[in-house]
C-alpha cells in the first residue's frame, strides 16, 4: 500500500545507514553507466549531435534517476532503481538517424505520456497481478544469467584481475557476508592498478550546461520511436523492474512507480532524455543481501545509487570516460559477483512450484535466446512465452483468473 506520509521515514535515515548500502549503490551506478552509456555515445554519433547536446541528454537521464530512486526509495522504505532503458537506447541507434532530433522529442514526450497513463490508471498493476511469480523470477534469472557467466568469462579473458576478486568474494562471503562485495571491488581496484590496467590519463571534468531542445511532432516519428519506446519501457524494463522487487520480498505498488518515472520522463525528454524508468539488473544488486541483512534497511542503497546518479549526471560526457578508464572485466566480475544472490533466489522461486516449473522453464529459455521481434527484447517474449504455456498446461483462463484472485500478495 501507498504509505499516507510518504517522507515521514526521512528520520529513519541515519539510523538505516550502512556503508554496505551505499557501496552497493555505487555498485549499482556503475552498471548503470558502463554498458548502456556506450550505447548511448553511439546513437548519439550516428545522429550527428554535438557532443554538448550528448552531455545534455546524459545530465538528463542521470538527474531523472537520481531523483526518482531518492524520491521513491524514501518513498516506500524500498531500494527502487531507476535507470534509462538499455534496449531503448538500442532503438535509437537506428531510430534517430531516420527522424530528426526535435522530432524524436516529441516522441519522447508521446511515450512519456502513454507511460504515465498507464500507471495512473492502474492498468500496469492488473496485468502484474494475473502474471504467476514463477514466470516473473524465471524472467528475472533469465536477464540475470548473461551477467553471472560473464564473470567466468572475464576469468579466461583476464584471470590476474578475476581469479584475486572471485576468490577474495567467496573467502568474505563466508567471514563477513555483509561486505563481501565492498571488500571485493577494492580488491579489484587495487589488482587493476598494479597490473597498469587503470587509465585515468584521459580523464577531464567538467560541468554540464543543459540545453532545451523545442519538440515537434511527427507522425511517423510517434509510430515509429514513440510507441516502440513505451512498449520497450512497459514490457522490456518495468515487468522486469517489478519481478526483482517481488522476488527480494518487497511487495511495492506497481502504479506509483510506473507514474512517477513517466512524470520524470516527460519532464526531462525536452533536455533530451528518452525515459525513465524502472531498473531490472542494478536494482537487482541493491535489493538482495549484500546491501544489508536486514530487507527493510536496503533502501538505502537506492538512496545512494540515486545520489551517485547527480553527481555523476552533473558531469556529463565525462562519466563516459572515467568508466572506460576501468578495465571493463572488473566491471563485469563485480556486477556478476554482486547478482549471484538475485541469480540464485530467482531459480530457487522460478522452479519452487511443481505445476509451474515448465512454463517457468520456458520463460527463462526464451528471455536467454536473446531474440528480439518488432524491437522487442526477449524479456518481454519469454514473459508472453511463459502466460502462454502456463494457460495450454494448467487450464483456462477463467480458473486462471478465479485463482489469482483468491492468491494473497507477497509479504
Amino acid at each position: 500500500m501507498v504509505p499516507e506520509k510518504p517522507f515521514s521515514n526521512l528520520k529513519k535515515i541515519p539510523a538505516d545507514f550502512s556503508l554496505s548500502a551505499v557501496i552497493v549503490g555505487l555498485i549499482a551506478t556503475m552498471v548503470s553507466y558502463a554498458g548502456p552509456l556506450l550505447i548511448v555515445f553511439q546513437a548519439a554519433k550516428g545522429a550527428g549531435l554535438s557532443d554538448a547536446v550528448l552531455a545534455s541528454w546524459i545530465w538528463a537521464i542521470s538527474i531523472g534517476s537520481g531523483l526518482t530512486c531518492i524520491v521513491l526509495s524514501i518513498w516506500f522504505r524500498t531500494p527502487i532503481i531507476t535507470a534509462w532503458s538499455t534496449p531503448g537506447a538500442v532503438l535509437l541507434v537506428t531510430s534517430l538517424t531516420v527522424y530528426s532530433f526535435p522530432d524524436a522529442i516529441g516522441a519522447y514526450i508521446f511515450s512519456a505520456v502513454v507511460i504515465t497513463l498507464v500507471g495512473v490508471s492502474g492498468l500496469f498493476s492488473v496485468l502484474m497481478k494475473y502474471v504467476p511469480q514463477s514466470i516473473t523470477t524465471a524472467m528475472l534469472a533469465g536477464i540475470l544469467l548473461s551477467f553471472g557467466v560473464d564473470v567466468f568469462v572475464s576469468m579466461q579473458h583476464l584471470p590476474a584481475l578475476a581469479l584475486p576478486m572471485i576468490f577474495c568474494y567467496l573467502f568474505a562471503k563466508r567471514w563477513s557476508p555483509r561486505y563481501a562485495v565492498v571488500l571485493t571491488l577494492l580488491v579489484g581496484l587495487v589488482v587493476a592498478f598494479l597490473l597498469g590496467r587503470l587509465q585515468m590519463d584521459n580523464v577531464q571534468m567538467s560541468l554540464v550546461q543543459p540545453i532545451f531542445t523545442m519538440p515537434t511532432f511527427s507522425l511517423d516519428a510517434i509510430i515509429g520511436l514513440g510507441i516502440p519506446l513505451c512498449i520497450v519501457a512497459l514490457a522490456s524494463q518495468n515487468a522486469p523492474g517489478i519481478s526483482v522487487l517481488k522476488a527480494d520480498g518487497y511487495d511495492t505498488p506497481a502504479g506509483p512507480l510506473v507514474t512517477t518515472t513517466g512524470i520524470a520522463s516527460l519532464l526531462l525528454a525536452p533536455f533530451g532524455s528518452p525515459g525513465i524508468n524502472l531498473a531490472a539488473i542494478t536494482a537487482a544488486i541493491c535489493t538482495g543481501k549484500e546491501a544489508h541483512q536486514d530487507h527493510t534497511k536496503r533502501y538505502i542503497a537506492g538512496i545512494a545509487c540515486g545520489g551517485f546518479y547527480l553527481i555523476f549526471g552533473m558531469f556529463g560526457a565525462t562519466m563516459a570516460s572515467v568508466f572506460a578508464a576501468l578495465p571493463k572485466e572488473l566491471i563485469a566480475v563485480i556486477a556478476g559477483l554482486a547478482l549471484f544472490a538475485s541469480l540464485s533466489s530467482s531459480l530457487a522461486q522460478a522452479m519452487s512450484e511443481a505445476k509451474e516449473r515448465e512454463c517457468a522453464l520456458v520463460t527463462f529459455l526464451v528471455t536467454i535466446s536473446g531474440i528480439s521481434i518488432g524491437g522487442i527484447g526477449a524479456a518481454f517474449w519469454g514473459l508472453i512465452a511463459g502466460v502462454v504455456t502456463h494457460l495450454i498446461l494448467n487450464g483456462n483462463v477463467k480458473s486462471w483468473f478465479l485463482k489469482k484472485k483468491n492468491t494473497q500478495p507477497l509479504a
